[in-house]
């Protein structure tokens, strides 16, 4: 049975990709540094075609789609060559499009009625977010308790100061950041410094 999309590594780097070009060069520094799984988020004209750059030029890297919001985009992320997908929230039409797709999926939740509906619905793995905001390390630990089946990649205000803490939890399988991305590193295409950060993140993992 293939790894758990929450097992690859204790970081899933959040990548907002302006320009194409950066695509797979940082997508090589990441998994360089240990960080296989790559969200790349749809939040920019050109991250479809990132996402295809990256699964053409780095089959080592894991690479998916974040804010999926329609049934359309999933569609198009999966032909693009999205290994995963990530929404922040979900909706019964989003989460039948997810499912149909074939490839693991991680729809996003903030309460405790999001997590029980979706467990439900025979969905185990969750992104939690906006994690900080809604509740942090506190509110996935109260969590763990009465819905111990359900599993977490928390992301939304969360740096290496905070990310052990999170990945201390039974129920947080890794966290998601964009940390290891510092904007300056990416104008100055220091693919150097970036494979040094994602080191570090690799490394976060729980004693």
């Amino acid at each position: 049975m293939a790894p758990s999309l929450l097992d690859l590594a204790p970081v899933v780097p959040v990548v907002v990709i302006e320009d194409a070009s950066d695509a797979v060069p940082l997508a090589r520094a990441l998994v360089a540094g240990g960080l296989p799984a790559i969200e790349v988020t749809l939040r920019t004209p050109v991250a479809l075609d990132a996402i295809r750059a990256i699964a053409g030029a780095v089959p080592e890297a894991v690479v998916g789609a974040g804010t999926v919001l329609t049934p359309e985009q999933v569609t198009e992320s999966v032909a693009a060559g999205a290994r995963f997908l990530v929404s922040p929230g979900w909706t019964d039409v989003l989460l039948e499009a997810m499912r149909a797709s074939g490839v693991p999926f991680l729809p996003g939740v903030s309460t405790t009625s999001e997590v029980v509906a979706l467990l439900e619905r025979g969905v185990r793995e969750m992104k939690f977010f906006p994690a900080q905001a809604a509740g942090g390390t506190a509110y996935l630990k109260s969590l763990s308790g009465p819905l111990p089946q359900a599993r977490f990649c928390p992301t939304g205000g969360i740096g290496p100061a905070n990310a052990p803490e999170y990945l201390s939890l039974p129920n947080v399988g890794c966290v998601g950041g964009t940390w290891m991305i510092p904007d300056d590193a990416v104008a100055a295409r220091d693919w150097g410094r970036i494979e040094e950060l994602a080191r570090a993140a690799a490394g976060l993992r729980t004693p």
